[in-house]
């Protein structure tokens, strides 16, 4: 990692209440090796310069962090090259972190640097969200879910809602947020959630700007 991107990815997590230490800036940047490497042979990003990967990817995936609470395990659904969850299981050593995609270079990928930077407690599933035997292995296991990824909100919520436990909160990553995406929600993410709160984000040194939905299984 060039010397301005270490600056930028410490400097960045700094203003999001982090303080990186040595290993995982370094754990950060063997992601960020392996992902470009991984990236000039198959498709797992459209981000391929180091600045954006550390401010895209790194920083965007950190910026849930202070919300995060007492969870203690995290699902991370159509997660890509590992966003955000494998960012906030280095930040987190303890939090478990269950990775699931349905692209299985994508989830070779995740599973590559996982072993390569010793993630204890952290695994990537090859499969859909909606897959009965997942559904029925992983039902109500975790303390939180997660995506950046979804296309709609109410097919997150769906997906997402049997492996929550009851009281557990999923975490929508959007951009802009209408008032009509939470107002029209129906079925089980209408009737089974409650919104707790809609948090305004801005990724470090960037003029990107998202938004944080937090729901409560009820």
């Amino acid at each position: 990692m060039e010397e301005e991107n270490r600056r930028l990815l410490v400097t960045g997590a700094r203003a999001l209440g982090i303080d990186l230490g040595r290993e995982s800036i370094e754990a950060f940047e063997v992601y960020l090796r392996e992902l470009v490497k991984w990236n000039q042979k198959i498709n797992l990003t459209a981000i391929r310069t180091e600045r954006e990967v550390v401010t895209k990817h790194f920083l965007d995936s950190l910026c849930v962090s202070p919300y995060l609470g007492s969870i203690f395990s995290l699902l991370d659904i159509w997660s890509g090259a590992g966003f955000p969850g494998i960012p906030l299981k280095i930040i987190y050593p303890n939090l478990k972190v269950t990775l699931i995609d349905s692209v299985r270079k994508k989830v070779d990928f995740q599973r590559h640097v996982i072993r390569t930077l010793g993630l204890k407690g952290a695994e990537a599933i090859h499969g859909r969200a909606q897959d009965r035997i997942l559904l029925q292995t992983m039902e109500s296991r975790f303390d939180a879910v997660i995506s950046r990824a979804f296309s709609s909100l109410q097919t997150f919520l769906t997906l997402g809602h049997p492996f929550l436990k009851k009281g557990g909160t999923a975490f929508a990553m959007k951009g802009t947020v209408l008032p009509e995406e939470t107002s029209h929600l129906t079925g089980t993410a209408g009737s089974e959630y409650r919104l707790k709160d809609t948090i305004p984000l801005s990724i470090p040194s960037t003029s990107l700007k998202r938004s944080l939905l937090l729901f409560e299984k009820a």
